[in-house]
């Protein structure tokens, strides 16, 4: 089998492609997959370490100028050319696309070339080269329910989950012993997101400072490009832990009792596979507002409690989080409706629906 996959950008793209690729490698042991991305971005370090051929192709993003817009539009054009070149000596049988500006080209050529197409969406609120590219799709897979009425497309569309929940159960449980955290004390992780987040670290200083000794602990994670100016002159409790970054964190997390989080699509997958309840604050700083939607589909099916940005004060941010640690009428029926709503092997639901279509 060979199959082409295209996604680019950030690990929000990059990181379910890789675990796509690994389901289909897991499953056809003669697996040619040549990966296409952006000449100047992450994946293309981040991939060919993987030991996965890599092709890149210049493309930019489409910003307000218009000298920027109209070389990228030659880019789109020298772009489609290489591919085109590329799957007519390739000959794949599918070609996959999981977000990021660079799979238009790529996606665009395989219509043309009359090669099967699979695209994936990992947000409620799909990206702009999604939404153009759903008309050159056969199957399009999404992670939220909500982002099935934004496709005009005449292919079919199925609900498969995120591909990094099923990624995190994968991961060996850390001790929380490594990172000076006692076994036997209620544990809380609060996750700045990836990059971390200065507005977020500016509101949970008070709280921080705020938490008795004698209340569970807490491992506050700044993100490593904030974590010095964080901690600079700030005394914490004995029982909260500033870290910038930890490795293998989705490890930790099986240790622990309640986390708060970011509302990316795979931190929110990873928390359902895990079924750790969470306070989920979505980030205000985020194209069309996509983190909020992602929360809010969530918060309907009772999997999450959700705060607001705006909304936080170190009181608040104590009555949540106490409300999820001591009361079992709220912390047990959430447990229960995260197994009922999680697909524990996205990687594998989406095999299976691309073989059926490549038939």
């Amino acid at each position: 089998m060979k199959i082409i996959v295209s996604a680019g950008g950030s690990l929000g793209h990059i990181n379910p492609a890789l675990a796509i690729i690994r389901k289909f490698q897991e499953k056809e042991p003669d697996l040619e997959v040549l990966y296409i991305g952006t000449h100047n971005r992450m994946e293309k370090d981040i991939v060919p370490s993987e030991s996965i051929l890599y092709e890149p192709i210049e493309m930019y993003g489409f910003t307000s100028n218009v000298f920027k817009d109209v070389k990228n539009i030659f880019c789109i054009s020298k772009a489609m050319r290489k591919c085109t070149k590329i799957m007519k000596e390739m000959q794949p049988d599918v070609v996959i696309g999981v977000g990021g500006y660079v799979t238009y080209p790529v996606l665009k050529a395989a219509h043309q070339l009359g090669i099967k197409t699979f695209l994936h969406e990992q947000n409620s609120i799909p990206g702009k080269s999604n939404k153009m590219l759903a008309k050159y799709a056969d199957l399009i897979g999404v992670s939220f329910k909500h982002s099935i009425p934004y496709f005009k497309t005449q292919g079919k569309i199925i609900y498969t989950g995120h591909p990094s929940g099923a990624q995190a159960l994968l991961e060996t449980k850390l001790s929380k012993a490594n990172l000076g955290l006692h076994p036997d004390k209620k544990l809380v992780i609060i996750v700045a997101g990836s990059l971390g987040s200065w507005s977020l670290n500016r509101k949970m200083k008070d709280f921080l400072t705020s938490i008795s000794p004698q209340d569970y602990e807490v491992l506050y994670i700044t993100g490593k490009a904030h974590y010095d100016e964080f901690v600079q002159g700030m005394t914490f409790p004995s029982n909260v832990i500033v870290k910038p970054y930890v490795d293998h964190l989705a490890g930790l997390m099986k240790s622990a009792d309640v986390v708060v989080s970011r509302a990316g699509a795979a931190s929110l997958y990873e928390l359902l596979a895990l079924q750790i309840p969470s306070l989920i604050i979505p980030s205000p700083n985020v194209a069309n507002n996509h983190q909020y939607y992602n929360a809010i589909e969530f918060l309907d099916e009772g999997v999450i409690r959700m705060l607001k940005e705006s909304d936080i004060t170190a009181e608040k941010l104590r009555e949540e989080i106490h409300l999820l640690l001591e009361d079992k009428s709220v912390y047990e029926p959430m447990k229960e409706k995260m197994k009922k709503l999680a697909v524990m092997d996205s990687s594998e639901l989406i095999y299976r629906e691309i073989k059926d279509l490549i038939k």
